[in-house]
């Protein structure tokens, strides 16, 4: 991404706040549908019914669909929050979600993994870790005003990272140079930030405007 893209689409007028409203609700529901997925130990015909349940659901998601590539409206690409992000989207099933504030010097972001993010029994599944801190630490360089692509994550795994515990991210911008940009961060546990579980360094590039336009078409140039 590039500072000369225009700002992103407004999302304050009443009908985007209400289908903003309308998106997080189904958010909240599927998640809780996908946990409780990832819990039961019902029978096999109550998995069947359910299975067609949610088949017939589906089927009432009519009308258009987003095409691959295209910018959700209730999106604020590439410097805000997107809605079906798998970290921090409302809307997305797979996200724990993250909620994002600012810190003194980056970002910090706050979520708890249930069931379905499990990897060794009762921990978080090690890529959801990378997921989380790649996200916010691309959020800390648009926050810098540097928005910028992955290039490389080092990940340090000190401790597993445990299943239903309030969680603290921690990113910041450390330096730049030339289009790249270099990010720390960590996980800790909430209750006890002084304490690393998960720590990584990360390099970003801010790809120039050819680069831009050829990667995100549903963008516009200033």
């Amino acid at each position: 991404m590039h500072t000369s893209l225009t700002d992103p689409p407004a999302t304050g007028t009443p009908e985007l706040e209400r289908q903003k409203a309308a998106i997080t609700r189904l958010g909240d529901e599927l998640r809780a549908l996908v946990e409780a997925t990832a819990r039961t130990a019902a029978s096999p015909a109550t998995l069947h019914r359910m299975a067609d349940g949610v088949r017939t659901l589906t089927g009432q998601l009519t009308g258009r669909r987003r095409a691959r590539g295209e910018i959700s409206e209730v999106d604020e690409f590439p410097t805000g929050t997107r809605i079906y992000s798998p970290v921090t989207g409302a809307g997305s099933p797979l996200a724990p979600p993250m909620q994002v504030m600012p810190a003194d010097d980056g970002l910090i972001g706050e979520c708890t993994l249930g069931i379905a993010h499990e990897g060794p029994p009762g921990y978080g599944h090690g890529g959801m870790s990378a997921m989380l801190l790649d996200e916010l630490m691309a959020r800390a360089c648009a926050a810098a005003g540097m928005p910028g692509l992955t290039v490389s994550l080092q990940m340090r795994y000190h401790r597993p990272v445990p299943l239903e515990t309030p969680l603290r991210i921690l990113t910041r911008v450390t330096g730049t140079d030339a289009r790249k940009i270099l990010v720390s961060g960590s996980i800790t546990s909430r209750t006890d930030p002084g304490t690393n579980l998960v720590t990584a360094d990360g390099i970003f590039v801010t790809p120039d405007p050819l680069r831009v336009h050829a990667l995100f078409p549903g963008l516009q140039s200033s």
